[in-house]
Parts: C-alpha cells; sequence; structure tokens
C-alpha cells in the first residue's frame, strides 16, 4: 500500500470522542426505523393491491365466462329460431300446395235422413264381430296415479289403434286447443305444459267424449246440431265430418251432463254412445265407420243413464260405469254385448279403488288393456285383468 494511501486512513481509524459515536449511533437506529416502517407500508400495500387485482381478475374472468354462456345461449336460441323458422316455412308451403281443402261441414238434410233411415233398418239387429276377441273385464288389477293437471273435468289418452307414445290431452270440457306430450315421461314429470305441443282445431270441441284413433283425431263439434269431426293430426286437415244421425239427443251420461256423444274405441274399431229424448232413460250404442263416420248399426241397450258417470267398450260390450251424486266407489254394473255372446248375468260387477271424487272420461286402450281416467283433476291409468266369455 502506498504511503499515501495511509495518510488518508489515519483520520478515520483514529478514536472519535464517545458523545459524537452515541450521536451517531442514535441517527442511524433513526434512519433503519424509518426505513423498517416504509418497507412495512409498501408490503402491506403491495398485498392489499395484489388481493384487489386478483379479485378483479377473478371477476372480471367471471363475466367474461357469464358473457361467454349468455353469448352461446343466444346463439343457440337464433339457430333454434332458424331452424323453426324454416321448419314453418317448408310446412306452410305443404298445407298450401299439398293439402286438400277442409271439407264443408254444411248439414245435408237429405242426406242425413238417408243416414238415419239405413240405421234405424238395422237397428237391433244382432252384431257380426270382425274379430276373434272373446275377452270381458274381470277385475281392476292394478291402479297408477300419475299427477294432477288442469281443470276438475278431462281428457286424456293415447291412440287407440297406433303405436304412439304421444299422450294427447283435452283440459275442460270446451275448447279449441289439444295438448299433445311426447311421451308418458314427459307428461309426468312436469306439472306446466312447456314440453307439449298446442294443436289448434279449426272448430271448438264440447264435452269430454273424443277420441284419438289411428292417427286421426275424432272430436265433438256443437252447432245446433252435434257433428263429429275427423283431424288427421298429421297435416292437421279436417278430413270428414257428419251430422250425428240420432234426433232431440240429450247427456249421455246423468253425471257428465257435458257430454252428449262418447266415442270410444275397442278391438273391433269405433263405436259411439249417446241418448235420445226418445228413450231418455237408457242409453244408446252405434257402431261406426272409422273411414266414412256413417253407422253401421244401432242398439237400443238396457243400460240406464240414471247415475252414469262415463262408458266404454271391450271386445263389444258396452261397459257402462255408475257412481252416485255424492261421489263414492264407481262401478261397472251394466255390461250390453251386441253380438250376444255374453250373458248380463255372467257380467262381472266391477268395483274400481275409490279415488277423488268422479269419474269426467274414460277412454280404454285395446292395445295396452287398459283405462286413462280423469278424476277431479287426477289423471289415473286403470290395468284391466281380462277373463273369456261365456257364451249364452
Amino acid at each position: 500500500m502506498g504511503p499515501w494511501r495511509c495518510l488518508l486512513l489515519l483520520p478515520l481509524l483514529a478514536p472519535a470522542p464517545r458523545a459524537q459515536q452515541h450521536h451517531f449511533m442514535e441517527y442511524v437506529e433513526r434512519r433503519l426505523t424509518l426505513l423498517e416502517e416504509r418497507i412495512s407500508q409498501w408490503h402491506d400495500q403491495s398485498s392489499r393491491y395484489s388481493t384487489e387485482l386478483r379479485d378483479f381478475k377473478n371477476q372480471v374472468l367471471g363475466m367474461l365466462e357469464a358473457a361467454e354462456k349468455e353469448r352461446e345461449t343466444m346463439r343457440s336460441e337464433a339457430e333454434n329460431a332458424a331452424v323453426r323458422v324454416d321448419r314453418l316455412e317448408r310446412e306452410v308451403d305443404y298445407l298450401e300446395t299439398q293439402n286438400p281443402a277442409p271439407p264443408c261441414v254444411e248439414v245435408d238434410e237429405t242426406l242425413m235422413e238417408k243416414q238415419v233411415a239405413t240405421a234405424k233398418q238395422r237397428k237391433n239387429e244382432k252384431y257380426t264381430k270382425l274379430t276373434d276377441c272373446s275377452d270381458t273385464i274381470a277385475s281392476v288389477r292394478a291402479m297408477k296415479i300419475l299427477k294432477r293437471f288442469g281443470s276438475t273435468s278431462g281428457l286424456w289418452t293415447k291412440d287407440a289403434a297406433g303405436n304412439s307414445e304421444k299422450i294427447y290431452v283435452f283440459d275442460g270440457t270446451a275448447n279449441d286447443t289439444v295438448y299433445v306430450f311426447p311421451r308418458m315421461r314427459e307428461f309426468t314429470l312436469f306439472s306446466a305444459t312447456r314440453k307439449a305441443a298446442r294443436i289448434k282445431l279449426p272448430y271448438p270441441w264440447v264435452g269430454t267424449g273424443h277420441l284419438v284413433y289411428d292417427g286421426h283425431l275424432y272430436y265433438i263439434r256443437q252447432q245446433g246440431s252435434f257433428q263429429v269431426i275427423k283431424f288427421n293430426l298429421a297435416n292437421k286437415t279436417v278430413v270428414d265430418s257428419s251430422v250425428f244421425p240420432a234426433e232431440e239427443q240429450i247427456p249421455v251420461f246423468g253425471l257428465s251432463p257435458f257430454t252428449y256423444i262418447e266415442v270410444a274405441a275397442d278391438e273391433e274399431g269405433l263405436w259411439a254412445i249417446y241418448a235420445t229424448k226418445e228413450d231418455e232413460k237408457n242409453l244408446c250404442l252405434a257402431k261406426l265407420d272409422p273411414t266414412s263416420l256413417d253407422i253401421e248399426q244401432m242398439w237400443d241397450t238396457p243400460c240406464p243413464r240414471e247415475n252414469a258417470e262415463s262408458a266404454f267398450v271391450v271386445c263389444g260390450a258396452l261397459h257402462v260405469v255408475y257412481n252416485t251424486r255424492l261421489p263414492s266407489r264407481s262401478r261397472v254394473q251394466c255390461v250390453f254385448d251386441v253380438s250376444g255372446t255374453l250373458a248380463p248375468e255372467d257380467a262381472s260387477l266391477v268395483y274400481f279403488p275409490k279415488r277423488y271424487g268422479s269419474h269426467s272420461s274414460m277412454k280404454y286402450s285395446p292395445r295396452e288393456r287398459q283405462i286413462y281416467a280423469w278424476d277431479d283433476g287426477y289423471q289415473i291409468i286403470y290395468r284391466m285383468e281380462m277373463k273369456k266369455k261365456l257364451e249364452v
């Protein structure tokens, strides 16, 4: 080391007075304390800013995700709307170019008189069966309450002749709209009608005596006289209509005064249950041609209207269900077999389990051997136990 450098270090190495050393240490401590406080403040602020920045980032990410989901939802809805509009346009084009015009439903008095005369000529004749069905109801094997839907009176059913799983619902006793559910599951699980398609009929229906059969809806319209309307469910058009050839009709069932014609189906085909003032105490039965709606045969039955709430046909035999004004257990108390193969005394007295009120409709499904019933707003399925008829 050079001599000049030693001279420079001498003052530093020389012992300082004690007072100066004390003040110097205090100064250094104060400066260090201030520096520690600033470092602590900086650390707290940095942590707070980091937390706020992280929260803001998470909030922004959540908003972006929500916006992306909303965008996807809107895009999906727009695509669905475009598809539906395109489908509706094709359907409208098809209806305009392919479907025949709805038939005129004006009453042809001459044709009606001929139908009445032809039907009366064959009135009460023994019926020649079209099938070998020889079953009758033995008892109610099981009951299943599905849900409560709509009004206290109504009708629900499947296609009695086809293999479709669709459920058709007529809510109330007078309307122009039919609800269609794709399967039993959708009808059972959802309380609202948002899962149902709506069919707006060209003419309003009355009562609960309608029927879905082989892709067509047969429903009752009242315009002075009563008409049976045949409506194609595939292309939503009226295929045919017919004024029911019965004079001075009255409600079919004493406990269901809103139904004037009950259209029913069984293994033999289509039937109409009705009543007139000519024999106001008992029910009448007619065999319908499902294609032309002509009356093939007519019968006066011994089954009384009083306290009757509904009826259905099984293998060519009319089964009438009775109750009381104060609802109790419904029961099949009168059976009328048009082919004469079932004696009235051999028919079983079938009781239905006690439920809520009175049946406003009971639709027999020959394919499933069960009854779709509407009881005070509850939709019920009755599974039937069958037995062979004992021939007279």
